[in-house]
């Protein structure tokens, strides 16, 4: 039974497409663009959680004083406080990526298309070969989920990884691919 499917130009592209159609990655709200500290302050004061990052990012000013910083762009506020403020702004603009889920970390992958595996270079998964299937619950998924979970997982970084554990691929070479994730029963 076939699951979900991941395609691009890469094993790396496929894998990042299949993860992208799973769970949500890390990313800024489109909403959160401010560049100035006194529009970044009146967005977060505008909602709970604004202020619930200002509180945690340490800002701890009486009332008063956020009304006069709020009243007047130009006001004269301490680099420490702008630090504080922009932390909590961007702590507010960026969205955690959820973690990898463990149907695709133990998934039984399948890939289709131009692979190569050391000289042996061939079409998988069509009527004359099968796809190459990995086992996704014998590798090592530390790396490419702290890398998912930064933001910082690009297509060629996952392929790399993916095909750094020995006991999960055998180091093929992928070139135009399909990637199916199935289940486990």
């Amino acid at each position: 039974m076939a699951g979900p499917t991941g395609r691009g130009r890469s094993l790396g592209a496929a894998l990042n497409d299949l993860l992208r159609a799973q769970v949500t990655p890390r990313h800024r709200l489109s909403t959160y663009s401010a560049k100035h500290w006194h529009a970044q302050l009146s967005q977060l004061t505008g909602t709970r959680r604004g202020y619930e990052a200002l509180e945690s990012a340490g800002l701890d000013v009486k009332s008063d004083t956020l009304i006069k910083w709020l009243s007047d762009p130009e006001y004269n506020v301490r680099r420490s406080y702008r630090d504080l403020i922009h932390t909590a702004y961007e702590n507010v603009a960026i969205v955690p990526a959820d973690p990898i889920p463990d149907h695709v970390k133990n998934g039984q992958f399948e890939i289709s298309g131009l692979v190569k595996t050391g000289a042996d270079e061939r079409e998988r998964g069509n009527r004359r070969a099968a796809p190459l299937r990995i086992d996704g619950s014998r590798g090592d998924w530390s790396d490419i989920e702290a890398l998912w979970l930064a933001g910082d997982l690009r297509d060629d970084d996952f392929e790399d990884r993916f095909m750094e554990c020995p006991d999960l691929c055998g180091r093929p070479g992928v070139g135009d691919c399909q990637l199916v994730v199935t289940r486990s029963p």
